[in-house]
């Protein structure tokens, strides 16, 4: 079975056991989006700024592994035309669920980002890509696709993992593991993922992150860091995510 085949289930499982990032909006969150009161997340606890996206009514968006029934109905209030690509089929069945309950079209596609987009060129204005290349043993195709699905001045938004945490024990004590944190090139690390039902995640640097961006065209207009939310790296301030701002000039 291909690591992505294993993530997936996994993620399916966790947004059964209630993963906060597998449980879709309320309709009252809904509802509050339509009258301009929203937020979304490309990193554990800050909100995206608005001037970020600029104006969203009949804007095209493509949620790349953004499924889960969060964001995209947020943008569907919001007047966008949404589709969304995950592999996680819980996830993509949370996107339907909302879609039906509050009467607007999206587009859901259960696929995996690792391989090439099924969108021709220049099909989107705004890429949402929240925290999710560390499900992925290499990013920089992912950030290729996304610049040929993009249109010109599109705007491609994306959380990451700049991996700290893959250094640290489970109780964020002590240094447990030297890094890039890759299951698929150690034998014992990945037996280690299987039996603690975590998934083959992968560590990616700033270089990978925001040097893949740039290598493949990007111009990188802003950034915010981020930390775990909860946790001893969190309680000492310690970033260990970032969120960029990118457009395809």
């Amino acid at each position: 079975m291909e690591y992505q085949q294993i993530n997936a289930q996994v993620i399916n499982r966790w947004c059964r056991e209630g993963w906060e990032w597998g449980q879709p909006i309320t309709h009252e969150v809904y509802e509050k989006a339509r009258r301009g009161e929203w937020e979304v997340y490309l990193t554990p606890t800050k909100p995206v700024p608005r001037e970020w996206f600029g104006e969203l009514t009949g804007k095209t968006i493509l949620g790349l592994a953004s499924g889960g029934g969060q964001q995209i109905p947020i943008f569907s209030a919001l007047g966008a035309k949404c589709t969304v690509l995950d592999y996680s089929e819980e996830q993509c069945e949370s996107e339907r669920k909302v879609s039906q309950r509050e009467g607007y079209a999206v587009e859901i596609i259960q696929g995996d980002m690792t391989k090439q987009l099924p969108f021709g060129d220049g099909t989107f204005d705004i890429i949402f890509h929240p925290v999710s290349n560390c499900y992925v043993e290499k990013v920089e195709p992912i950030f290729r696709e996304c610049y040929r699905v993009l249109k010109r001045g599109g705007i491609f938004l994306g959380g990451y993992d700049i991996g700290m945490n893959y250094a640290f024990d489970d109780r964020e004590e002590k240094l447990a593991h030297p890094l890039p944190f890759n299951p698929l090139k150690d034998k014992d690390l990945y037996e280690q993922c299987i039996k603690e039902g975590m998934g083959i995640q992968f560590s990616h640097t700033i270089e990978e992150q925001i040097g893949g961006q740039l290598q493949a065209g990007f111009q990188i207009t802003h950034l915010y860091e981020d930390t775990n939310k909860e946790g001893n790296l969190h309680r000492y301030h310690i970033p260990s995510f970032a969120a960029t701002r990118a457009i395809k000039p």
